[in-house]
Formats: C-alpha cells, structure tokens, sequence
C-alpha cells in the first residue's frame, strides 16, 4: 500500500484535486504528486472568511456526527484493522440558537487548505477554512416528525463536507441527510482525538476496490441507521447524540444522491439494496472502472426505480456534454432502466457546478483573482446564482416526488434557462 495526499480531493475519472483542470469523466485515474504550496507572512490582514448561501427551507437545520466501525469488516485500504468511518446526519431542528458546526474538521481543513492554496495560486492562510461554518447548529433539538432520509457520497477523495449547500438544503425542508466520508480514499478522515487518516491506496488500479468499498459503506451505514432507529446509539464511543434523532428517521423512504464518485456510488447501491428507492447521479461516469460499460453490472442492469442523470456541459466524451445521448455508460444505463428517469444537462457548467465550488469560486473572485483556467475548468460560465437556484429546484423535487409523492412538471423552463432536458 502506498500513501498519497490528494489534498483537494478527486473527480471519479482522476485522483487530482477538485480545483485543478482535470480531464474528461472518461480518463483513467492516475495519482497526483503532492502539491507544495509558499507561505507568505503579511501578505494580507486576515484571511477570507467563507460564506455559503443560506438554504431556503422553513426548517432551522442541526447536525451531529458519527464514529462507526464495522467489526465484521476489514479495511479494504488498510488490511488487518476493522473499517473505520465518520458520518454526518443532517436534520431539521426547532431552533437557530446552537452554535454553527465546522465547515470541515481542523484537521481536514489545514490539509484542504494546502491544496487549494496551490490550486488557488494563493499563500496558504489566504483563505480560512479552518474557521469556516456551514448552516447547521451543532447538536441542534430536532424537530419531531418522521423524516424520509438521503445519504450523499462525495466524489473521489473528497470530504463529506464539500456538499454542503445542498446537504442543507434538503434538511431544511424536512430531510434527514446523512454524508459519508470514504476513509483512507478521501484526501483526509478526521476522527475523535484528533486522528486524521489520510489516503491510502494501492499501487495500478484502484477503481473496482473504491467502488466495491463505497457500496459497502453505504449499506453499512444504512445498517446502523436501523440500529439508531431502535434506540440504540451506534457511535464507538457512545458521545450523546441529540435526543429523539432515532426516532424521526423513515427507513422507509431511503434516497441517495452523490457526486462525481458518488454518483456513481449512488446507482451502484441501488443495484444491490433495494432499501433505496430513488436516487441521482450528478456527473459521474458509471463506466468508472470498466473499458466496456456493458460489463459495469450496474450499467448491465438499469434500475427500476427512479433516477435522475445529472451532468454537466463539459465532462463528457472529447469534452462534450455528459448525458446519456453521448456517454455510452449512461446511455446503457439508461435503455436498462424501466422506472422513471429524467437526464437534465448544465451546458454551460462542468464538474464542481453540482457541489460547494460553484459558490466558493464567485465568492472568492471577490478578493483575489481566481487563475482561469481553474473557472473554466472546476465550475464554467455558468451563471452562479441562477444555477444554485435551479439545483435546489430539482434535487428536492426529485425526491419530494419519489419519497413523499409530490409530483412535479418535468420539462425545460424559462425559470431555469441553465438546464436542458436530454430526450
């Protein structure tokens, strides 16, 4: 085994950092050599604070997090140890009151900090990720009610955190989120006591192991849910959790939605668990890991139950849109599929469009300029707030429709000039 930090993360088609230009989703993954970054005492006052837009639901929004270990597992990445992972569930609350919770751990962010001081072509210390706050309270009251329940995956070697805008969102309006970091895959893991697990992966081919361990993960953590549905408390060190977040839990109404990687991931475990009824992927190529897309059991398959195809203008064959007219993965996909089944397209956008960087990226060219080619190559010339505004129109109604039966008008609209309709 070989240790690597990929210190922003990667996309599902390469192990380089999000906030690099990075190749098509259909490129193999080859790992990075570590970034280095100067530092550069005084070269601003303070550095700059993050801000991300406040999600729109009637909810106040709590969060708490998870330690779990699967005794029963070994370590895919670290053989010889039982596989470790840190959560995070994400809710609506009663109150607005609880301190917000930490954007990124410490850890996590002085890592991810290094990384997009490279990318960033800034000083480390430029920006303040280690300061950072999303919209959730820390161990916020929930809000009683049965909630139906979605587990976002991140994109290869990415942080939970990184989908935190819409993770928010989706709470805000009566969800339960669950996000699940990857260990050893992501960049960095940070667990109580300040132990931070960085990437770990093998030498040649690593794309069927991390695939084959997401699932995994994610039917673990759909376990445990179970386990705290009942009452119990699954945490290793059994810290206190808030009271009643067992008990709003509808295991009933399980979605999932990732990016990148995990979107994949998304569709791979609904092949396999049909305790998940519905699920999105947002631009993450289901040939990862296969020369032929035909023998990628879940592109063989198709699901029937609902799914939603996510992509960006950018990111598909010879730097074309990704849909299923043009990606042969999708396009597999989607004739094997007999449930409902939309593919909505960003032309204008590319591969960071669909989690935290399209705010980020804006937010920053506020105080500093931002390198071009990154733009063009992380997020696009789409317009940022139109765009952020269409995702939280038909993430939730996507899930409204197939958790909650609410249905919704599916077809191009002039609210929404950023996104096509792939027929």
């Amino acid at each position: 085994m070989v240790t690597r930090r990929t210190l922003f993360g990667a996309t599902a088609a390469a192990a380089l950092t999000p906030f690099l230009p990075t190749p098509t989703a259909t490129a193999s993954p080859t790992a990075p050599a570590k970034p280095t970054a100067t530092r550069i005492a005084g070269a601003r006052r303070g550095p700059v604070p993050l801000r991300f837009p406040r999600p729109t639901g009637p909810h106040p929004v709590g969060t708490t997090e998870l330690h779990l270990i699967d005794p029963r597992r070994d370590d895919p990445y670290v053989p010889g140890r039982p596989r470790e992972l840190m959560i995070s569930l994400w809710y609506p609350s009663t109150s607005d009151k609880a301190p917000r919770a930490p954007y990124l751990p410490p850890l996590t962010a002085n890592l991810y900090a290094e990384g997009a001081a490279v990318a960033l072509q800034q000083p480390v210390g430029t920006v303040d990720w280690v300061g950072a706050r999303n919209h959730a309270g820390l161990s916020s009251p929930v809000l009683p009610g049965r909630r139906p329940v979605v587990v976002f995956s991140p994109g290869f070697g990415v942080p939970r955190g990184l989908g935190s805008i819409m993770v928010a969102e989706l709470a805000s309006r009566g969800y339960v989120v669950v996000t699940v970091d990857h260990t050893y895959e992501a960049a960095g893991v940070e667990f109580p006591g300040g132990r931070l697990a960085v990437q770990t992966l093998p030498q040649g081919s690593y794309a069927l192991l991390a695939r084959e361990a997401r699932v995994a993960d994610v039917r673990f953590v759909l376990d445990e849910l179970y386990r705290l549905q009942r009452g119990q408390n699954p945490d290793a060190a059994q810290r206190r959790l808030p009271r009643g977040l067992g008990d709003v839990l509808d295991l009933t109404r399980i979605g999932a939605f990732g990016h990148s990687a995990g979107g994949i991931t998304s569709a791979d475990v609904m092949d396999v668990d049909r305790r998940v009824k519905a699920g999105i992927d947002m631009d993450g190529t289901l040939a990862y890991g296969y020369p032929n897309p035909a023998d990628s059991p879940t592109v063989a398959h198709g699901t029937q139950r609902p799914f939603l195809l996510l992509g960006a203008g950018g990111t598909g064959p010879d730097g074309g849109p990704l849909t299923h007219r043009t990606d042969p993965s999708w396009g597999l996909f989607w004739d094997n599929s007999s449930g409902w089944k939309r593919d909505l397209n960003v032309p204008n956008g590319q591969h960071y469009t669909f989690v935290d960087h399209q705010a980020l990226i804006p937010w920053f060219q506020r105080f500093f300029t931002v390198p071009p080619e990154l733009i063009a190559n992380t997020i696009g010339t789409v317009d940022p707030d139109r765009i952020l505004r269409s995702l939280r129109t038909y993430i939730p109604a996507f899930f409204d429709q197939h958790l909650r039966g609410r249905p919704s008008a599916w077809r191009d609209s002039p609210r929404h000039p950023d996104v096509r309709f792939v027929q």
